[in-house]
């Protein structure tokens, strides 16, 4: 489970607090759009998904800022899946400043799967297959 998948993000003023700098709860939103990305790099839709019952939620997340990111720059993300059960996933992401590389945040997220009334469920192990590249 080691395939990464790497987007960009451009920084907008809108990302930004009045310093300039990324407000820190948009890396929650990026890493958001890099999981999407990932699942759809495994040919995995989120709205498939929906449509036969399973979402998933967000039970833990956690970042470490390690540098500022400011308006006008582009940003790297990187995401692993770090675990795989039957009835969660686990993101790993690393955000970069795509210039100078240098790490600007940490970060992971534990999505559970649930039926769409919320109920954790276990995923269909074709799904389980697929996140593992099996």
């Amino acid at each position: 489970m080691t395939r990464t998948h790497t987007i960009d993000i451009r920084i907008y003023y809108e990302d930004t607090d009045c310093g300039g700098v990324v407000y820190y709860a948009n890396y929650l939103k990026y890493f958001e759009r890099a999981r999407t990305h990932y699942l759809e790099s495994r040919g995995i839709s989120v709205t498939e998904q929906l449509q036969q019952g399973t979402q998933f939620v967000v039970v833990h997340a956690e970042l470490d800022c390690r540098a500022p990111a400011r308006y006008g720059e582009t940003l790297t993300i990187d995401t692993r899946l770090a675990e795989v059960t039957r009835a969660s996933l686990t993101f790993a992401h690393v955000v970069r400043e795509r210039t100078s590389q240098r790490v600007v945040v940490e970060g992971a997220a534990k999505l559970a799967a649930t039926d769409l009334a919320g109920k954790v469920k276990r995923m269909d192990q074709v799904l389980v297959d697929r996140l593992q590249d099996r």
